[in-house]
């Protein structure tokens, strides 16, 4: 599958660490990607949940029913997506992209619609692989609670009952994960975890997801933990 990368410099070196003995092409251009696009099967756009307009150039340049565009579905839903930039005459879905998640063994992955299931598995095939399908809701799975650890973590912090070295300490030796909420929190960004939570927010009015004045300090100031 000839496979196009549109993506930062950082989620392009993930990219490279996921699949190392891949070949692709790293486009960061409309200009760019119009060259390339009418031969390609396979897209991971990183950017098109900033950048929707591009869903006309898939339309117009693309395979048709049979290009497959993967985005970062971290913040927003598919569905909502199409909806408001559409209509999609290819297989969207979605991936876990945020910092650090992509660059694991399972990918988190959504769909649009249902026949896109079949082409997801054949990629991922193509790619070796593991994947596991989520339901396309606007903070997937991982990233929701990952986030919302680490919101109720600034919280703890913010009411002054633990410090934030005990407060990643306990979840490690308790949980058995391989960060604390702070640390997950640098390693991700700030501006990344604040905005998903905002999305998520949003989308449910789910007041367990509701930012921590603390995490929004953070994220107004540029700061990490």
């Amino acid at each position: 599958m000839n496979t196009l990368v549109l993506a930062t410099a950082e989620q392009e070196a993930e990219f490279s660490l996921k699949f190392p003995n891949r070949a692709y092409i790293h486009t960061t251009t409309p200009e760019e990607l119009a060259v390339w696009l009418p031969q390609a099967h396979l897209v991971f756009d990183f950017l098109l949940h900033e950048q929707p307009e591009r869903l006309a150039q898939y339309n117009e340049l693309g395979r048709g029913e049979k290009l497959i565009v993967f985005c970062n579905a971290a913040t927003v839903q598919l569905a909502a997506l199409a909806a408001a930039h559409g209509p999609v005459n290819f297989h969207l879905c979605g991936v876990n992209a945020l910092p650090t998640f992509f660059n694991r063994e399972i990918l988190e992955v959504s769909v649009l619609r249902e026949e896109s299931k079949r082409e997801v598995d054949k990629a991922c095939v193509f790619l070796a692989t593991l994947y596991e399908l989520v339901e396309d809701r606007v903070g997937m799975v991982t990233p929701r609670v990952i986030c919302m650890i680490i919101n109720e973590a600034c919280y703890t912090l913010q009411e002054g009952t633990a410090t934030k070295e005990d407060i990643d300490l306990g979840m490690k030796l308790g949980t058995n994960y391989p960060f604390g909420p702070f640390e997950w929190a640098n390693r991700i960004g700030v501006k990344h975890v604040y905005e998903l939570l905002a999305a998520v927010y949003e989308d449910t009015k789910d007041e367990r997801y509701k930012i921590c004045p603390l995490l929004k300090t953070k994220y107004l100031k540029g700061e990490e933990f």
